[in-house]
């Protein structure tokens, strides 16, 4: 596998990417978090543009893979700055956010911060505002007490080694919340949800989906699928997903 190009981001964040040619509109995958650009997903979909001649960008948030900085100094304001940052260095034009869980929150902010681009957008069992939902709402009282006062809890991962949140990420959280206040989304958007999705509840995938303005917004319900979303059958419905979604851009242009 070949070693990742650097871009200089926020506050001096380098951020990891890797980068692929093409057609326009960008397709640009959004991991989750804790996870990197190196998963089944963000592989698929680079191999995926390669064969389909489409310009294709993945990078790691700061604090993830192989970008720098520390995970439990981040919080999604910063990611959403390095989002923000490495899409408007680094692309030109329309884009099509491809956002997995967490990275379904930072499409969703994206949307906010640069509509204009959007061409299209994809979500792969989207996790908005889970800071608040999540981990806050499912705190206990001596979990609320302990970020409050020591700055940190952490909470056991299905997937790896326990989640440290912090006080920061808490409370950068609400000031990143997307259910609560009107939200946009002037392009067409397909969501994917699995129903045996343990991190993130089919409840969240319809309240964005009752909650979004939007003229052309589908979400599809998949029986089983867990919130990896990254079998065979889970890998075509996201091709499916995004091919359906460059068609109806190429045909609005």
């Amino acid at each position: 596998m070949t070693s990742p190009t650097f871009f200089d981001g926020p506050d001096g964040r380098r951020l990891a990417y890797h980068q692929t040619d093409g057609a326009g509109p960008w397709v640009v995958f959004l991991g989750g978090l804790k996870s990197d650009m190196k998963g089944t997903k963000a592989l698929h979909l680079e191999a995926w543009a390669q064969q389909e001649g489409r310009a294709f960008l993945r990078f790691d948030y700061s604090g993830h893979g192989e970008s720098s900085g520390s995970f439990e100094e981040g919080a999604i304001g910063d990611w959403a700055e390095d989002t923000a940052a490495i899409v408007a260095g680094l692309t030109e034009g329309p884009i099509v956010p491809v956002g997995s869980s967490m990275g379904g929150w930072q499409a969703l902010l994206l949307a906010r911060r640069m509509p204009e681009r959007l061409a299209g957008l994809v979500t792969i069992a989207a996790a908005p505002d889970f800071t608040e939902d999540s981990y806050w709402a499912g705190f206990s009282e001596a979990q609320r007490a302990q970020v409050t006062t020591e700055g940190r809890v952490e909470l056991p991962s299905d997937y790896m080694e326990p989640y440290v949140i912090t006080r920061r990420m808490i409370e950068d959280g609400r000031a990143n919340l997307v259910l609560r206040s009107p939200l946009v989304l002037p392009c067409p958007v397909r969501c994917l949800q699995g129903t045996a999705d343990t991190a993130v509840t089919t409840e969240t995938a319809l309240r964005l989906l009752d909650h979004a303005t939007c003229d052309d917004m589908r979400l599809t319900l998949v029986k089983d699928a867990d919130h990896r979303f990254s079998d065979d059958r889970c890998l075509a419905l996201i091709e499916a997903a995004l091919t359906e979604v460059l068609t109806v851009a190429a045909e609005t242009v």
